[in-house]
């Protein structure tokens, strides 16, 4: 009797402990929970300085905004959208996934006004074409995310139409030339990798000898793989700018991003960094994103940010 006794109660004890244990991890994951949902509305504006210009020409300011993911009744995300406008940007480089909503387009509009004011050119994501889906959040760990089976489409042509009328270039597998202060900025873009849609365009052609005189190239990419980033270096790009990453959105503090939700390596899924290929090297800065899936509204160690990059002579 004594025996079962005792194994009775270490029963009872490894249960407790079972149960302690199973409540404990409850908890955290409610805290982290919490916390992801807080630090997805506190945003930062990451500030990048790189001297490319050719001699005589800068400073040249750049904001790069990425992967908005908007959602109608985001007033915070709105609102600091519109300030940043008070930075008087010479350039706003947009490369993608601006929606999250069937009814974003309006208020996201709204939002981005102030910046429509100037200079800028875009390409489209996978979420501007198609609404995200609900998913099991455990796929996010394991690897980059699959084309839906039956996607809910966006009205992306609207708001390509919308941008492009209000002066942004579209460079969706195309390229143009454009001057701003002076400086011929050649631009050349693809649509999104991610989705496997990426045709290149090369680079702009004019008169005689133009490659002779100053200007800078810069590549606008969605989703950064690296065949995209290998390309755009070998053929001659001064910067490259990116998305797609979210900085990795679930991130461990010390170590970084768990994913990059395409074939970079985790340790570039945000930040500015240099790429090479067959000899060449080409500055690529990764915007760490500004929004979130609304199925996914969550960030942790990856506070959702704006980019300025400051581009002055060599």
């Amino acid at each position: 009797m004594g025996d079962k006794a005792t194994l009775a109660s270490r029963a009872r004890s490894i249960g407790r402990g079972f149960a302690v244990t199973a409540a404990a991890g409850a908890a955290a994951g409610m805290a982290a929970t919490g916390y992801g949902l807080w630090e997805k509305n506190q945003f930062v504006l990451r500030e990048e300085t790189l001297p490319i210009l050719p001699a005589g020409f800068g400073p040249f300011r750049i904001l790069h905004l990425s992967d908005i993911h908007f959602v109608p009744g985001q007033t915070r995300k709105a609102q600091w959208l519109s300030s940043l406008a008070e930075l008087e940007p010479d350039l706003v480089v947009n490369t993608g996934d601006n929606l999250s909503h069937t009814k974003a387009i309006d208020p996201l509009l709204k939002a981005l006004a102030p910046l429509l004011e100037y200079p800028g050119v875009f390409v489209p994501g996978s979420n501007d074409y198609f609404a995200p889906t609900i998913k099991n959040p455990a796929s996010y760990l394991l690897g980059p995310s699959k084309a839906q089976k039956k996607p809910v489409e966006l009205d992306w042509p609207r708001l390509r139409s919308y941008f492009g009328m209000s002066g942004w270039v579209d460079l969706t597998n195309r390229h143009q030339s454009v001057v701003l202060n002076g400086l011929r900025f050649d631009f050349s873009g693809v649509d999104d990798p991610h989705l496997g849609l990426e045709k290149y365009a090369g680079w702009p052609r004019g008169t005689k000898g133009q490659d002779r005189t100053p200007h800078l190239r810069v590549a606008v990419i969605h989703a950064p793989y690296q065949r995209v980033l290998d390309h755009f270096t070998e053929d001659g790009a001064d910067l490259l700018l990116a998305g797609h990453t979210h900085g990795g959105q679930i991130c461990l503090p010390g170590y970084g991003a768990l994913v990059a939700n395409c074939d970079l390596p985790t340790w570039r899924a945000k930040g500015l960094n240099n790429w090479e290929s067959n000899g060449s090297t080409t500055p690529v800065n990764v915007s760490g994103g500004i929004g979130t899936s609304r199925f996914a509204p969550v960030r942790i160690a990856c506070r959702p940010e704006a980019v300025l990059l400051t581009l002055t002579s060599g």
